[in-house]
């Protein structure tokens, strides 16, 4: 509830604390001044909202190869919004050499992080790290995920509720490509995951450590 103002001239500003995106705003008047008219005037300002979708027909798929000079090995931020009505796909997937990989995969309308480090002699207690996050997420609606990697710390978000975990190490034996893919795999049946099965539905604004990955797809 905002209070307004007292006099018939002065203005009355409030910055919201947090961002709200929105495609309708209503306003419900609780009260009215009781020595003066009754009449309310708002303004409200908000900040552009750019847009980039990319739809997937359970078939395709965006890859995305990385300069090898831009390459962080200490962070990685990726963060995209998804809908679908398909229970199971795969929205994210990254792989090694030596059978290292990292999946993400919409299962029976939840969402798993999957780390395997496909050496399970080498690390046998640190081998696969399998995070499940949300449900009924294949209800058309949009959803975002964003993943966090710094050094060993892994915070994993999805419509904002975060898993947070360390990875005692895995990521500094994880011998990963230069390449990764969204809406797939490549190569079917490559890496032991759950479902195998391709992303039907749409992805907006996909970003891979600030790199707007949709657009560099629309100028090829």
């Amino acid at each position: 509830a905002f209070s307004g103002n007292t006099n018939a001239d002065s203005v009355v500003y409030y910055k919201l604390q947090h961002s709200i995106k929105a495609r309708f705003l209503r306003f419900v008047p609780l009260d009215w001044n009781a020595n003066g008219r009754i009449g309310m005037r708002i303004e409200v300002y908000g900040c552009t909202y750019r847009s980039e979708v990319v739809g997937f027909d359970g078939k395709s798929f965006l890859i995305y190869t990385l300069n090898k000079k831009l390459i962080n090995a200490v962070k990685d931020v990726i963060s995209l919004k998804f809908k679908t009505m398909q229970s199971d796909g795969i929205l994210l997937h990254r792989e090694g050499q030596n059978g290292d990989h990292i999946t993400m995969e919409l299962t029976k309308g939840k969402l798993s992080l999957l780390i395997n480090l496909g050496d399970t002699k080498t690390h046998p207690s640190n081998a696969q790290i399998n995070i499940t996050l949300g449900s009924l997420l294949d209800d058309q609606h949009w959803h975002s995920v964003l993943i966090e990697h710094f050094n060993n710390q892994v915070n994993f978000t999805v419509d904002k509720h975060t898993h947070h975990f360390h990875a005692k190490g895995e990521f500094s034996y994880l011998d990963l490509d230069y390449e990764l893919s969204f809406g797939g795999i490549p190569v079917p049946g490559k890496s032991g995951t759950l479902s195998r099965r391709n992303f039907h539905g749409c992805f907006e604004n996909i970003y891979y450590n600030g790199v707007n990955i949709i657009d560099l797809a629309r100028r090829h």
